[in-house]
């Protein structure tokens, strides 16, 4: 088996070097096919480049002034002491924190 499989790439190395400009041209035109993906392809995805944001939403059945100084005070709170962090801000909404 081992020597059957090294017999096909010996052959193929030697179709290569007799047919020279076959070879190319096929290489030439896969480089040319890449090329025309590459310029019609459409970019539909944007990366984000803004900073990272993380939102915090609670639901308590409470009154908003409730759920400001036992929920959303406390989570606010305790976010603006974690490293890297730029700002920091909640709102409260009734039953709702964020």
């Amino acid at each position: 088996m081992i020597g059957q499989q090294a017999g096909m790439i010996e052959r193929l190395i030697g179709f290569s070097i007799r047919k020279k400009a076959l070879v190319f041209l096929l290489v030439a035109a896969a480089c040319a096919a890449g090329a025309w993906a590459m310029l019609h392809m459409p970019a539909d995805a944007m990366p984000d480049l803004g900073d990272t944001q993380v939102i915090v939403f609670s639901r308590w059945d409470r009154s908003p002034d409730i759920i400001e100084d036992q929920v959303t005070n406390p989570i606010v709170t305790a976010l603006t002491g974690a490293p890297r962090v730029r700002s920091v801000r909640g709102v409260s909404d009734f039953r709702t924190g964020i």
